[in-house]
């Protein structure tokens, strides 16, 4: 969530950043600024009459000391009328104040300066890539039909069972999702991330604090009876440990990770680019997450860029890195970089991943702060990245590395999965 004094100090270069991402309410920030102003008069009132109150009070006393009965009753009816005027400013201040949270939650992050112009995919920045885009045998397919060729999912079983988009791993594509995830994992921890199993819902609180609430609530699954979301990512439990926590300049950085299983509704989702492992509705992924000083969020951002590149490589898969543009980032983000690998056999490229910076706009809305050297509190920055999610990179190790003879596995999964190919 941004803050007001920001917003008021530098109003044009906020106008021009929310232009950038393709905002189309920016009269929001003008309703902002008029409400806080209202906000600040409606508190002076307040204080003034307040105030008024305490003085006439402390008259009163002096008055009764000194038997002057009649004034003091005189002061009295005075303080009584006051006292009748600061009921109705306070409930006025409360209503403003919260007219002025509810309208400022509607502005998202502002995009960071080298977040570049544009407002589609096609528009993002390639920033590198590498690996080798295989040449597949003649009889190659797709990973919907290769998982049926081999008994490693059952996407009429998860329809049969829940619905469309919640595909039943089983045999061996079950167990090369539990080799994925614990080598996903151990490769976190092993980079000094520390591991969480966090809850697969939450509450509202949580929700609002990451910033999926009030932009995606269509998105995901809510327990209305209970008022809880099913997580779209691991990202929002995880963030919320610290919420409301005052950190110590020395705990930074608090490195994260942690394996969930994620829900999201993609309501409109239909068609071939979504076949198979391409989109679900439910899914698995490991996540990362980092609470930083702010002052080196953006070097920490391309660590973990780093992070999940090497990640990527080690299972030998062709990737690309791009930076979004402004119009296709997050409402939350203030520069994100995503990873698409190469799937062969589809003859497309398929995200697998997306690391960002939110700088202080998650942690302002949950209260996340670090005592500075002056001992006053500062809002800390996070960033999160998906190290990595499961259906997509499961889809491309199936495809291109498809044989005559088999599937082939990675060999840094092998040892995991426990065999070197799938005949």
């Amino acid at each position: 969530m941004l803050q007001v004094p920001f917003i008021r100090q530098n109003k044009a270069l906020v106008l021009e950043r929310l232009a950038l991402k393709h905002f189309k309410e920016l009269e929001v920030v003008e309703e902002v600024l008029a409400l806080d102003d209202k906000r600040k008069k409606l508190t002076l009132d307040y204080d003034e009459t307040q105030a008024r109150v305490n003085s006439l009070s402390k008259e009163i006393g002096k008055l009764m000391a000194q038997g002057q009965k009649d004034e003091a009753e005189s002061k009295k009816s005075e303080v009584s009328e006051l006292k009748q005027q600061l009921q109705p400013i306070n409930d006025e201040l409360n209503t403003t104040e919260k007219l002025l949270h509810n309208t400022l939650v509607k502005l998202p992050n502002l995009p960071a300066a080298s977040v570049p112009p544009g407002k589609t995919p096609e528009e993002n920045v390639e920033v590198r890539g590498g690996g080798t885009i295989p040449a597949l045998h003649a009889n190659a397919v797709p990973h919907w039909d290769l998982v049926k060729q081999y008994d490693l999912i059952d996407f009429e079983l998860g329809n049969k069972i829940t619905g469309n988009g919640f595909p039943v791993y089983k045999n061996r594509g079950a167990r090369l999702q539990r080799a994925l995830i614990q080598y996903f994992l151990d490769y976190n921890t092993n980079n000094g991330y520390v591991e969480f199993a966090p809850p697969y819902m939450v509450n509202e609180t949580s929700a609002y604090g990451t910033g999926q609430l009030p932009d995606k609530e269509g998105q995901m699954y809510h327990a209305t009876v209970d008022n809880l979301y099913l997580i779209p990512t691991a990202e929002v439990p995880v963030t919320n440990i610290y919420r409301d926590e005052i950190l110590k300049d020395s705990d930074l950085p608090i490195k994260m990770t942690a394996y969930t299983p994620c829900f999201r509704r993609e309501a409109g989702s239909y068609g071939k680019d979504v076949r198979g492992l391409n989109r679900v509705h439910q899914f698995d992924k490991v996540e990362i997450v980092q609470l930083v000083h702010p002052e080196k969020s953006y070097d920490v951002l391309e660590e973990m860029v780093a992070h999940v590149e090497a990640l990527i490589q080690s299972l030998q898969l062709p990737y690309r890195i791009l930076r979004l543009c402004g119009g296709d980032m997050g409402f939350a983000s203030a520069l994100t970089y995503d990873f698409e690998v190469y799937s062969t056999a589809q003859q497309k490229w398929l995200e697998v991943s997306s690391v960002s910076n939110f700088e202080t706009y998650q942690t302002n809305r949950m209260k996340i702060r670090y005592k500075d050297g002056n001992g006053k509190p500062q809002l800390v920055h996070s960033l999160n990245g998906s190290s990595l999610a499961l259906p997509r990179i499961l889809a491309c190790l199936l495809e291109n590395n498809q044989a005559e003879d088999g599937i082939h596995i990675p060999p840094v999964l092998q040892s995991y999965f426990g065999a070197g190919k799938i005949s």
